[in-house]
């Protein structure tokens, strides 16, 4: 059974940092590349940061550039979500996917508050 399951969200004073995390299973990780999605109320779903199957490629949302990174540990099938300098903006539920040509599989998301 696949799953994914995201973790590390909550809520957070502006200018604050939270780390996300998204756990595999039940399909080869290390063959996926993932992303990170988020959906704010009233918008629709967007990506934020994808990264490729080796890690060797990322790419961002204009944006978040600079304030969030991607990473991943195929050891551990998890990848991670660093955000950094948080904005009342990146308030969203978070998502995280994996895809490979045209299979995709999605988390449950985890929510992300950034408010005084």
């Amino acid at each position: 059974q696949v799953r994914l399951v995201e973790s590390g969200g909550g809520l957070v004073q502006p200018g604050g940092s939270l780390r996300l995390s998204c756990v595999a299973s039940g399909f080869t990780f290390g063959r996926f590349a993932m992303q990170w999605h988020r959906q704010a109320p009233g918008k629709e779903r967007e990506l934020v940061a994808g990264i490729s199957s080796t890690g060797s490629n990322r790419k961002y949302a204009d944006s978040v550039k600079g304030r969030f990174t991607i990473s991943r540990d195929n050891t551990k099938n998890t990848v991670y979500l660093q955000m950094n300098s948080l904005e009342a903006e990146d308030t969203a539920v978070y998502y995280c996917m994996a895809i490979m040509l045209d299979v995709n599989y999605w988390g449950q998301g985890t929510q992300v508050t950034v408010s005084s």
